[in-house]
């Protein structure tokens, strides 16, 4: 299923949000002006690596766990992540306060670097994309709005069928997804970092209660049906 929209309007600018959407697609304009040497070069040099992060040597390394979350590997991936820090990081940031919501993007988006990281020390690939931070951004969204509905499309063969879901479910199945293509990826293998989203968003869940200006589990949210 696929998120398009959500029922939960903001009370305040999400700020926060829109730079950190806004700098991803400016990075990845920028990325598209690079021959193929160059862009290598980039994604080598601000991607997250977990052998060269683990090797240490000066303060590179230890940067890449915020540049590599402003890099993306196609147009899809970023598509697909500032369609979802679209959706659900306005209503994070509103529940945090600005200050706090920029603190917790770039600890859950370094902290699931590191849980892939320590799963596969040895790897030589770069990790680059926002994901690992907005499955942070999931964690919370759920924890504080679990009764909002969220428009989704559900492919049925060639048709495409919008429905509303209660976040709960939306986020729910989306996480059970990371964990079973996690238990199934090969080790090292190129691709999608599924632990890293698995970690994201277990620190988006262990950081929300210390954060969130909100209260917890939907007290707050004033739905169409709650």
């Amino acid at each position: 299923m696929i998120p398009i929209s959500d029922e939960n309007p903001a009370t305040r600018t999400p700020i926060v949000n829109w730079a950190i959407l806004i700098t991803c697609v400016v990075v990845f304009i920028w990325q598209l002006s690079l021959d193929e040497r160059q862009s290598e070069a980039v994604i080598r040099g601000l991607g997250f690596t977990p052998r060269v992060f683990f090797a240490g040597g000066g303060s590179g390394p230890w940067l890449t766990l915020i540049t590599s979350m402003f890099l993306h590997g196609g147009l899809l991936h970023l598509g697909g992540n500032m369609l979802y820090l679209w959706i659900f990081g306005n209503n994070v940031e509103d529940a945090f306060g600005h200050a706090r919501f920029f603190v917790f993007y770039f600890v859950c988006g370094a902290a699931a670097a590191l849980a892939q990281g320590i799963a596969e020390p040895e790897t030589t690939l770069p990790m680059v994309g926002a994901s690992g931070a907005i499955s942070g951004v999931l964690g919370a969204y759920v924890l504080i709005y679990p009764r909002a509905r969220i428009t989704v499309i559900i492919p049925l063969g060639l048709i495409l069928y919008p429905t509303k879901i209660s976040s709960v479910f939306v986020v729910g199945f989306w996480f059970i997804m990371q964990l079973a293509s996690a238990a199934l990826a090969e080790p090292g293998a190129p691709g999608v970092a599924w632990l890293a989203h698995v970690g994201g968003f277990v620190a988006g869940v262990l950081l929300t209660p210390l954060l969130s200006q909100y209260p917890l589990f939907g007290r707050h949210y004033r739905g169409p049906w709650g």
